[in-house]
């Protein structure tokens, strides 16, 4: 997974960086506010972030406010690191838009869960994505039967918006994801068939 670093404390971001990169993750490190939502605002952004809290210029707070204002999607998953303790102070960042925090200085097993937790949001919200834009595009390509059709009294044949006369089960097969199969009704059977039956029944006996 890509994951981005914004830390100004060089040694503290050296740490992440090496072990994010050893758990095998791929790292984008920055060591400011502005870096980190210039990266944030490419195209191709790590899914996940880490920002350091307090920074200069921008802080992990102020990116992670722009960060929620451009409502990607799915939307990066942002992890807070902080020397702020106080529950005031974490409930700031997780109402400015923040998913978890981790406190300074950070502890390994802690730092690795919370980033394993992050992954697995991270997948779940692709997988979502995924599958709206392939629901999507399934609607965008189901014909819809709209407004009245004009229709002959005589042969039932439609008559499409391009001015031709058409079958019924033609016309609905074009517009609609319908296959017709053949059969025949009662009443057609009474009326039709069962005559036609009858007389051919009649001839038969007549010729022996």
């Amino acid at each position: 997974m890509r994951i981005l670093i914004a830390e100004d404390e060089s040694v503290s971001r050296r740490l992440l960086e090496k072990n994010l990169i050893g758990w095998g993750h791929e790292v984008i490190a920055t060591h400011d506010g502005a870096q980190a939502w210039a990266e944030l605002q490419k195209q191709d952004a790590p899914s996940l972030a880490i920002l350091d809290w307090m920074m200069p210029g921008l802080d992990g707070i102020e990116v992670t406010r722009r960060v929620r204002q451009r409502q990607t999607s799915p939307p990066t998953y942002i992890i807070l690191l902080t020397a702020k303790g106080r529950k005031a102070d974490i409930v700031e960042g997780l109402i400015a838009g923040a998913n978890d925090y981790i406190t300074k200085p950070f502890d390994r097993a802690e730092l690795r869960a919370r980033v394993q937790v992050g992954g697995t949001v991270v997948e779940l919200q692709q997988s979502l994505a995924d599958r709206v834009i392939k629901l999507e595009e399934a609607l965008a390509h189901v014909k819809l039967l709209q407004g009245i059709r004009p229709i002959c009294s005589y042969c039932k044949h439609v008559r499409d918006d391009h001015n031709y006369w058409q079958s019924v089960e033609c016309y609905v097969s074009e517009h609609t994801e319908a296959k017709f199969s053949h059969s025949i009704c009662p009443n057609c059977y009474d009326a039709i068939v069962k005559p036609q039956l009858d007389e051919m029944e009649g001839k038969g006996g007549s010729t022996g």
